[in-house]
């Protein structure tokens, strides 16, 4: 079979590329920052003394990471406007994320606050510090630099993972690739185009969080362990 390559019409349609590119990092922001504090407060919260508490934390944790995102998104988005709460698009893809990275993020985070050794919290309380002082300089700070790899692989997965919002209208990258294809009937080229922008900013990423990781941890850094 011959194929003729030609690339030509799919490199005329770069702005639209590069917006829904710029959408996909937006959106993988948002959901990063907001997804890490809800997860980060989760985990916290599920060492409470409340019974309850703890329960509410495994109940979120265990419905969202035993149910498909998409199921997710589409719950928020097309689900709760049947019953008269409607929620835009974007916001809703927005909240899906953040709802579903916070999951994941909380049993990372959990498993580093578990790896904190007891002695070191009470020899914190021996020398005076609060209970906030404790929490943040000996229990959380340490807990995140220990775990940061796992959270930096699993934010990555999710900025990938976005990609299923094109399937609830979401003018994200492989939506607006969608419309580009359709454009130009180059099956092939657009989706090679696809395959490496999401690789480009896979590795951006990944040196983004590098970067952020090498200028918070500087104790790590003093040390010379690897992040």
């Amino acid at each position: 079979m011959h194929y003729e390559f030609d690339f030509t019409s799919v490199v005329a349609h770069w702005p639209l590329l590069l917006q829904g590119a710029w959408t996909t990092v937006q959106l993988s922001f948002l959901a990063t920052l907001l997804g890490f504090v809800l997860g980060a407060a989760c985990a916290v919260a599920s060492g409470s003394r409340h019974r309850w508490l703890r329960a509410l934390i495994g109940g979120y944790i265990e419905v969202i990471r035993n149910t498909p995102l998409l199921t997710q998104c589409y719950f928020l988005i097309f689900g709760l406007s049947s019953v008269g709460a409607t929620v835009p698009i974007m916001t809703g893809a927005v909240l899906a994320l953040v709802i579903n990275i916070g999951a994941y993020t909380c049993e990372i985070v959990r498993a580093g606050l578990e790896s904190i050794h007891h002695g070191q919290i009470e020899a914190a309380h021996c020398l005076g510090l609060s209970s906030r002082q404790v929490l943040w300089h000996v229990v959380l700070q340490p807990a995140v630099e220990r775990v940061w790899p796992a959270l930096t692989s699993q934010f990555v997965l999710m900025m990938l993972a976005s990609s299923i919002l094109s399937s609830v209208g979401a003018e994200e990258l492989l939506g607006v690739a969608n419309r580009v294809q359709s454009d130009t009937f180059r099956n092939f080229e657009v989706f090679l185009v696809l395959w490496l922008l999401y690789l480009a900013l896979s590795w951006l990423m990944r040196a983004g969080f590098w970067l952020l990781g090498q200028a918070v941890f500087t104790r790590r850094r003093k040390l010379g362990t690897p992040l």
